[in-house]
């Protein structure tokens, strides 16, 4: 029998023949969407809008094919709302106008970082549509176009990790939330261009895959064409095992979760695989689950003490049971951490059937079903205790049939090992079930924009922007502005690292730039660490602030108070804040005369312990001065006036 939890340390990805393959895609920061003239900024929630609604259908492809994973989507029967904001969306992203032509100035940026890879340019670029009827697109596709191929990257370990292709596509609409058979976008982001950078699959263990996403993205930051912030970029991962199938893992946000996430794939392909066999080794065969049958076991649980269920009884709803024969203690064995195969049934009950969850024998009696009840269970689904297991599910009668039938369905592909699916991460690093893989039936061409021939001019334009190497880039970043190796590296791989060089600039003269890096690698760290909301705080912002040190206006020292005010307090103004805090500086006089008084109020002290008093006077005076005066400052005056005493 499997071990039921998982032991993560006893799993060696490359032993387990890890392979990984990157999908980086990054928004472009142009001055207009990919394929209209609309900005490229998202909105305000006071910002006025159109609405309208759409219901999106599957269509087949040249070949007469309706791709797989489009399907499934049209047969959730769900709305799509969309909220159209006037000033960030037109006619083309309401799909009531074709588009324009592809947006030049998204291509030469491609092609500059294409060119940095050392991929080489396509000669002409020929628009896709690629089919995605999640609502996230209101013409029911995605606009995609190769613009190079080939190229590669270079980890620190020396080894070389391929580019197979880079695309410019445009972004989706921005997901706001469902309600009922509704979900609700909103256009602004819909259209922005994306660069997708896709590696080949020479990931051979997470923290490769860390590095991978780390280098690429510094690239495109050095580029200083990309946007930055929440949701500008994200790293999708196709991961795969010796004996599994390639699984597509979407939407990583936060690049550190990336060796995570992989790592936990390649412990669940394997787990899949370890209940497949033994799965096998008891018998059990896909016949005898095409065979059972769906019963309504609604009377066992007529008094149960079973919240969940009884609600659902009392509204005239149905408990329906299934069994699935030889798989006693299956359903609890863990894939991931924290992650049952009866969680991996429940994901596609959810998705199949709209249902909440599911219980199952391997976790009963529980969450209010008695062994009484459960053994009434095995009588009517007519199953064995300990070897069969039963899966019931309480909900209106279609939709628990329907769920049922997926966690039938996804029994038998058990038995074949590990289901070919695209899953999203999630904050902890395991993966859910998002919807079955697409096939080659999803893209077709694009007839409404004419190919864009990549011609010399283009590429003169994209080489006057193509980025400098990170190790260039480094040594700049010390030599120019006297930061030491490591606060280079830690900067360099920031996202507002063009930001620091902008007021490294503009301000180094009056504040240090070593202290300017220190905002963005340490202090603006530390606040996000404490659950401060920086995301919150714009580029001005952080300026303004600086400017207040620079001016005099207020004290190093406060700058974090100063950035944790405004990041909880969005749309204050850095002079409001400054007030509202009352850390702007004293004039010099007044400190000394503090500092003066601690001392005379310490002089025997003073006297006896000599500079050891030091600590003394600073209490003093700093509880009065914090945020102020710069503590450096302080303490001077203070060991200068302790000198005058030691003196007499």
């Amino acid at each position: 029998m499997i071990e039921p939890k998982v032991d993560v340390s006893k799993y060696d990805p490359r032993e387990l023949g890890l392979k990984a393959g990157l999908e980086i895609h990054q928004q472009l920061d142009t001055r207009h969407k990919l394929f209209c003239s609309c900005p490229t900024r998202l909105v305000g929630e006071d910002d006025p809008k159109d609405e309208f609604v759409r219901q999106l259908r599957p269509t087949r492809s040249e070949l007469g094919e309706v791709d797989i994973a489009a399907l499934f989507e049209w047969r959730k029967g769900r709305l799509y709302h969309y909220h159209a904001p006037r000033t960030s969306s037109c006619l083309v992203e309401a799909d009531e106008e074709p588009p324009h032509e592809i947006n030049k100035e998204a291509v030469i940026i491609g092609l500059a970082i294409a060119l940095a890879l050392g991929s080489s340019p396509v000669d002409e670029i020929y628009v896709m549509r690629k089919i995605v009827i999640d609502g996230s697109n209101t013409t029911g596709f995605q606009r995609t176009a190769i613009v190079a191929l080939g190229g590669e990257i270079e980890l620190q370990s020396g080894k070389r990790i391929g580019i197979q292709t880079i695309a410019i596509e445009e972004d989706a609409a921005r997901k706001l939330g469902e309600e009922g058979r509704y979900t609700h976008y909103m256009l602004d982001r819909l259209g922005i261009p994306l660069i997708e950078i896709s590696t080949a699959p020479d990931i051979e263990t997470p923290e490769e895959a860390y590095e991978a996403a780390l280098t690429i993205g510094q690239l495109l930051r050095l580029t200083g064409k990309v946007k930055r912030g929440i949701g500008t970029i994200r790293q999708d991962l196709n991961v795969s095992i010796r004996g599994g199938v390639k699984t597509e893992i979407k939407g990583v946000q936060r690049l550190d979760l990336l060796p995570k996430i992989v790592l936990y794939e390649a412990i669940r392909q394997k787990r899949l695989l370890e209940i497949r066999d033994e799965l096998r080794s008891r018998g059990v065969k896909k016949e005898a689950l095409k065979s059972v049958e769906i019963v309504d076991v609604t009377n066992v649980f007529r008094n149960t003490k079973s919240k969940i269920i009884s609600k659902v009884v009392k509204k005239g709803g149905k408990v329906l049971a299934v069994k699935l024969p030889g798989f006693h203690g299956i359903l609890g064995v863990e894939v991931q951490p924290g992650r049952r195969f009866g969680t991996e049934l429940a994901d596609y009950a959810r998705f199949w059937g709209g249902v909440d969850g599911i219980f199952h024998t391997d976790e009963l009696p529980g969450y209010g079903i008695t062994a009484e009840e459960v053994e009434e269970l095995y009588k009517a689904t007519k199953a064995v205790k300990g070897r069969d297991a039963v899966v019931i599910v309480a909900d209106e009668e279609s939709k628990a049939r329907k769920a049922l039938q997926a966690v039938l369905e996804r029994a038998r592909i058990a038995l074949e090992g590990i289901p070919k699916e695209t899953r999203a991460a999630k904050e902890d690093g395991t993966t859910r079930f998002m919807r079955p893989q697409p096939g080659s039936a999803r893209m077709y061409p694009e007839t409404d924009i004419p190919p864009l021939e990549v011609t010399e001019e283009l590429l003169e334009e994209a080489r006057k922007i193509v980025p400098e190497k990170p190790t260039e880039k480094l040594e700049k970043l010390k030599k120019l502005y006297g930061l030491s190796d490591d606060l280079a590296r830690q900067i360099i791989r920031d996202v507002r690292l063009d930001l620091f060089e902008k007021l490294a600039a503009k301000y180094g003269d009056k504040v240090h730039p070593s202290y300017i890096a220190s905002i963005f690698t340490n202090i603006l760290r530390s606040l996000a660490r404490e659950g401060i909301p920086v995301d919150n705080l714009d580029d001005s912002q952080i300026e303004e602030a600086l400017a207040a040190v620079a001016n005099g206006r207020i004290a190093k020292d406060a700058i974090p108070e100063l950035l944790s005010y405004l990041a909880k307090n969005p749309g204050t103004s850095v002079e409001a804040a400054i007030k509202a805090l009352g850390i702007e500086t004293v004039d010099m006089s007044t400190v000394e005369k503090m500092v003066e008084e601690a001392v005379k109020a310490l002089e025997n002290e003073i006297r006896a312990r000599g500079y050891a008093a030091l600590s003394k006077v600073m209490g003093r005076v700093m509880p009065k001065l914090r945020g102020k005066v710069d503590g450096k400052v302080v303490a001077d005056i203070a060991k200068r006036k302790i000198a005058e005493i030691l003196k007499q």
